[in-house]
Formats: C-alpha cells, sequence, structure tokens
C-alpha cells in the first residue's frame, strides 16, 4: 500500500512539474509574418518562432491559444495563457492592464493604397481606410485622422482582399508586414510617409504578462537577451524579415 501510495504521489508531482514548465501564449493569426496559419492548419510566424526559441532556452513547452487581437488582453486578465505575443504595440494605455517585457522589434506604419491614386494621408479626406479592430492602428487613425473613415475588420486578411476589389481605398498596419503586401502586389503602393508618432508606434513590440507575474516577465527579458546575444533572435529574424 505504502508503494502505492508513494508511486501516485510521485505520479502527482511530475504532472504538476510537467504543467508548471508548460506557457501558454495567446496571439492572433491573422497577421502575417508575425503569426497566420500555416498550410497544415499550425500557427507559424516569427512571433510563433521567437516564443518557441524562447520557451527552449528557459527549458520549458510552449502551446499556442489563436483568438481575436482585441480579445488579448482580457483572455489574459481571465487566465487563459500566461503571455500575449501578437505583434502587439507597447502603448501607455495597454500598459495600465499589463506589463510588457523589452520591446523585441522596433515598429513604424504606413499606410497602403491603389498605386498612384493617392499621394498623401490628406487625399484619404473623406476616403475608406481599413485596419484591425483593437490595434493601435484603428487607435491613432481615429484620433488623430477623424476626417478618415475608420474600417474595422476582425482580420487583416479580409481587409486586404477588400482593399484590393476596391470596397477599401487604403490599409493602416506596421510597416515590415506591408511591405511584404507590396512586393507581392504591384498594383499597391504606399501613401504618404512612414508613420512614426511615439504615442502609437514609437516604443515597439513587445510580450504582455499580467503585472502580478513579475517572475515570468523577469525569465521573458532574460531570455530574449541571450538568445539575442547567442545568434538566435537574428536567425529568425532574418527567416521572417529577410530585407531587414
Amino acid at each position: 500500500m505504502k508503494k502505492l501510495i508513494l508511486a501516485a504521489l510521485l505520479s502527482a508531482s511530475a504532472f504538476a512539474a510537467t504543467a508548471a514548465d508548460t506557457l501558454r501564449f495567446g496571439t492572433s493569426a491573422t497577421y502575417p509574418p508575425f503569426e497566420s496559419i500555416g498550410a497544415d492548419n499550425q500557427i507559424i510566424g516569427f512571433d510563433i518562432d521567437l516564443a518557441k526559441a524562447l520557451c527552449k532556452q528557459m527549458q520549458e513547452t510552449c502551446t499556442f491559444t489563436n483568438q481575436p487581437f482585441d480579445g488579448l488582453i482580457p483572455a489574459l486578465k481571465f487566465r487563459r495563457f500566461d503571455v500575449i505575443i501578437s505583434g502587439m504595440d507597447i502603448t501607455e494605455e495597454r500598459s495600465k492592464q499589463v506589463t510588457f517585457t523589452q520591446p523585441y522589434y522596433a515598429n513604424t506604419a504606413m499606410i497602403i493604397g491603389p498605386k498612384g491614386k493617392f499621394a498623401s494621408v490628406a487625399d484619404l479626406k473623406g476616403k475608406r481606410v481599413g485596419l484591425e479592430n483593437g490595434t493601435t492602428h484603428q487607435k491613432y487613425l481615429m484620433e488623430k485622422h477623424p476626417e478618415i473613415t475608420t474600417v474595422g475588420y476582425d482580420s487583416y486578411q479580409n481587409a486586404i482582399l477588400d482593399l484590393k476589389s476596391g470596397r477599401l481605398d487604403g490599409l493602416l498596419g506596421d510597416t515590415a508586414v506591408l511591405n511584404g503586401w507590396l512586393k507581392s502586389n504591384p498594383n499597391l503602393g504606399e501613401v504618404g510617409e512612414l508613420i512614426k508618432d511615439p504615442q502609437y508606434f514609437g516604443t515597439g513590440v513587445g510580450m504582455a504578462v499580467r503585472p502580478d507575474n513579475q517572475a515570468l516577465l523577469a525569465k521573458l527579458n532574460t531570455a530574449l537577451e541571450e538568445i539575442k546575444a547567442n545568434g538566435e533572435f537574428q536567425k529568425i529574424n532574418d527567416k521572417w524579415f529577410p530585407a531587414h
């Protein structure tokens, strides 16, 4: 009987250790190359490879939960996962709800539209510009350019389809992402200059954790510094952003 009890306790301890070593990431897989759904229906992208490298460095196992971007912070607060990694800009408003790691990607934004149709943002007055709901891009456009009609989408894939079909006049998103779309869509071009407003985009992209999880925050920051030092971060960056 004692052996059975001991075996049960050991089994329970092993399960607890396994559970403790699993790091649950939340993401919105609608924004390549940061994250998207691949051909085998698995989540792929820069953020996903980064998360896996961090977990390997910390000797933990990664799992990923995919859900709409505007629900990521509420789901983190409800403990559906431990970390948000989803191309999320570090902003003052978000920092009131979550705690961010050090930035892992410098960010700017841009607007694209039909090539040669609009020379500047001023030309988009009264026009329809698409973006994803809950993003910094949406907040920026609504607050800084109320003269432009903001059209929110559940994913950027749907927005780009509407832009290409003429149902939108423009699309606002991260420079690194939209540059990739411009390469594969020669009929589209950049509208105006890059947007570098630090209130919205200047701090960079970071991972978010609950404010009470400072131990995890420290582990993520340490692991991020380590994979930058050993060259793994650069390999991941070169894979997904070969022009940068």
